[in-house]
This record gives C-alpha cells, structure tokens and sequence, in this order.
C-alpha cells in the first residue's frame, strides 16, 4: 500500500488526524503517535484534550478488539507502547496544566508468583484510560501492597495472579486490609487466568476482572461510584 506511506502527518486537518492516530496505535506506530502528539500540541490543542481524544480514544477501540478477540496480545503491547510514547511527551503538561485524573491505581502480582503479562497489559490499559499507574511488578508480599496503596494514596488495588497456588495470597492481603481496618478505603480488583468471579467474591474483592479490557471498564464504573457517593454526601 503505497498510499499509507505518502501521508504527511501535517498536511492533515485535525480531524483527519485524530482518526489518522486512532489507525496508527491500533497499528502499534511509535514514532507517528509522537509526531502527531507534538503537531496537535503546536496547534495549540490542550494536552487533556489529546489525551482523551486521540490517544485514549484510540486505546478504547484496541480494548474492544481486543475484548472481542479480534486483536492479540503483542498487538495490544505494541499498541500500548505507542500510548505510552505519546504519554511521556504529555505528562509532564498534564502535570503543569493540573489535568482531572481518572483515579490512582497500585497494581502487582503477589507473592510466589512472577507472571507479568496479564498485569502490564492492565496497567498500559489503564494508563492508556488516564488513569495513574504505579507497577509493584512481581512477587508481591502483604507488606508491599499495603505500603504503596497508602503511600501513594491510590484509589484502586489490583492484584494478579497466574497460578492456582498463589492465587489464595490474595485473600491474605485483603484479610490484612480488613484487620488494619483499611479495606474500605480502595476499591480491589483482581484478575488472572485461573480465578473467576466466585473466588473474587468469596475473597471479598470488588471485581473480578477476566481481561484487562473489563478490568479499564470496572475501575471507571467503581472510580465514578465513588465520586458520585461523594459528591451526595
């Protein structure tokens, strides 16, 4: 397709180059989502605005696909990566300009255990919905968890697990939670292959969530609960 090649980022009207940007991270092309992030910033576009618009509006349409099962995991990580890109030229002026953010989420995979996979995705995802991000990465004890979530004042607990052995530590960290009497304080989301919605009940989690497609779409639905509970009080 010699077409493809022929576009000239600039030459585009903002419109064409929002879609422009929706098909290049679909398409997981780092170096044009930079581009068109600094020519929509020289237009005078406000960094929210292309955050939400072009990038996050982009991301959703790869959580669809990918929910559908129309995309596959290295495509979602290559468009993630092409987010994160465009995130890194933006958040420095999001930071300046004082942008509304989605919510904070500390995420990890816990103790025993050291798949990743499932657990970056969500956190590309998320980021990639505007929310806050911080990674604990792997083999995460009670104490790591509870740490970070007050340290960094988050909104969201997510927890991954990817065997049937490690699986139970998470109740571990929730019982932990409850007994220090902080539980009520974050909204608790887990996710991995081998759970499924009864466990995330019977550990008294908020959500199971199965992919990290539902697990963006969970953390707004519980995120604006919870501004809407604060807002009537």
């Amino acid at each position: 397709m010699s077409d493809e090649e022929d576009i000239i980022l600039s030459e585009l009207d903002d419109e064409e180059l929002v879609q422009q940007m929706h098909d290049d991270l679909y398409d997981g092309l780092k170096e044009e989502i930079e581009e068109a992030v600094n020519i929509l910033l020289e237009r005078g576009w406000e960094p929210y605005r292309i955050l939400t618009e072009a990038l996050v509006g982009g991301m959703t349409i790869v959580g669809q696909d990918f929910r559908d099962g129309i995309l596959f995991v290295p495509e979602v990580l290559l468009a993630a990566n092409a987010m994160k890109a465009g995130m890194s030229i933006l958040k420095p002026l999001l930071a300046e300009t004082g942008a509304p953010k989605m919510g904070k989420m500390v995420i990890g995979t816990v103790k025993g255990d050291i798949h990743d996979i499932g657990k970056n995705l969500v956190s590309m995802m998320m980021e990639g919905a505007g929310f806050e991000v911080v990674d604990l990465g792997i083999n995460n004890p009670v104490e790591d968890y509870i740490e970070a979530i007050q340290k960094e004042e988050a909104d969201i607990l997510g927890m991954s697990a990817l065997l049937t052995t490690t699986m139970p530590y998470m109740k571990v960290v929730i019982d932990t939670m409850k007994e220090q009497g902080i539980r009520d304080d974050y909204i608790i989301l887990v996710g991995g292959a081998p759970l499924n919605e009864e466990f995330g009940k019977a550990i008294g989690a908020d959500a199971y969530c199965r992919d990290a497609a539902v697990a963006v779409e969970t953390a707004k639905t519980f995120i604006t609960r919870r501004h809407n509970q604060a807002a009537a009080g």
